[in-house]
């Protein structure tokens, strides 16, 4: 199994894209780790995509440098393209042939040993749930079962870093659940893997970390308990009680802390301004106070918060 060695497995420095007018990336400056599921996100025209067309060898940056696991990809382009899987939005299928035999063109087209061939084309049908239809015309599959087959394809020659452009566009609620197993088990294995998507929701189920784009420009970037950290200093907590919730509002009102209560369903919602070494004696004091809790948790932000906090509005 092929692994990195003490090389980031993405670095790009001052990398842009121009497209005669229009810059469509500006100097984008970015680290991936390996092992990292790194979610690409923002806006329509944010430059998410012509940066993945960079990464993957499609097209030339403008200026700048990119590596891929410590290979220029202008200097050693056969190098990366051994190390790279790449999926586009909405590829097309090879309509006349069965799902394992388009498997096989691309698995001799990546030079996947003879031996191993069949091995590895049954793998990735199983890795996307496709074994049932590995006999099947290609051209008769759904959307999302296609979306299925172009992944398994891009996983055959198993890649180190994977550029995935809407990859869970079309898949129904179970193809996403095996896909965000999938997406988990690729990066335990130490593959890194680009995604981008406007499932946000979803995104914070596996990705480690994330980057937001807007109008060509990187705007945050990090693991994202390191950016929700920055960009939030209070911390979201739910309350549950029973019993006591005037109680509860009076003694969180003393310490200075505003409450949205849903009396309804007996929940308190607050921004706490203390440290998470602080929780144990909150909790304590609404106890000890009289108030009967039934469930105390910190709401941790997800991906659709933290785009929202920096400002991008229309997620693509």
């Amino acid at each position: 199994m092929m692994t990195l060695s003490g090389q980031p497995a993405i670095r790009t420095v001052d990398m842009r894209v121009d497209y005669d007018d229009l810059t469509a990336v500006h100097d984008l400056n970015l680290t991936i780790e390996p092992g990292e599921v790194f979610g690409l996100i923002g806006p329509n025209g944010a430059g998410k995509t012509s940066t993945l067309r960079v990464l993957g060898t499609l097209q030339q940056p403008t200026y700048g440098q990119v590596h891929i696991a410590g290979y220029d990809v202008e200097e050693h382009p056969a190098e990366i393209h051994r190390l790279l899987g790449f999926m586009p939005d909405a590829p097309p299928v090879y309509d006349d042939l069965k799902c394992w035999e388009m498997l096989d063109v691309f698995a001799r087209a990546y030079f996947v040993d003879r031996r191993q061939r069949r091995k590895r084309v049954d793998q990735c049908l199983a890795d996307v749930e496709l074994t049932a239809k590995r006999n099947v015309l290609a051209g008769t599959l759904s959307r999302g079962m296609k979306q299925r087959l172009i992944l398994a394809k891009t996983l055959l020659h198993d890649p180190l870093v994977l550029l995935l452009d809407e990859p869970a566009s079309g898949l129904d609620p179970m193809a996403r659940i095996e896909f965000r197993h999938l997406m988990r088990n690729l990066a335990a294995r130490g593959r890194t893997v680009i995604v981008s998507s406007h499932i946000l929701s979803e995104l914070s189920d596996f990705c480690t970390s994330i980057g937001i784009m807007e109008k060509g420009l990187l705007v945050e970037s990090g693991r994202i308990e390191q950016i929700a950290s920055r960009i939030n200093s209070h911390r979201k907590l739910i309350i549950e009680v029973t019993a006591g919730m005037d109680i509860a509002q009076r003694l969180l009102g003393e310490r200075g802390i505003v409450v949205s209560v849903d009396a309804a369903i007996g929940r308190i919602i607050l921004e706490f301004p203390g440290t998470e070494a602080e929780l144990p004696g909150l909790l304590a004091a609404l106890v000890t106070g009289g108030v009967s809790v039934k469930a105390f948790y910190e709401k941790k932000m997800g991906v659709e918060d933290i785009l929202l906090r920096v400002g991008a509005r229309r997620v693509s």
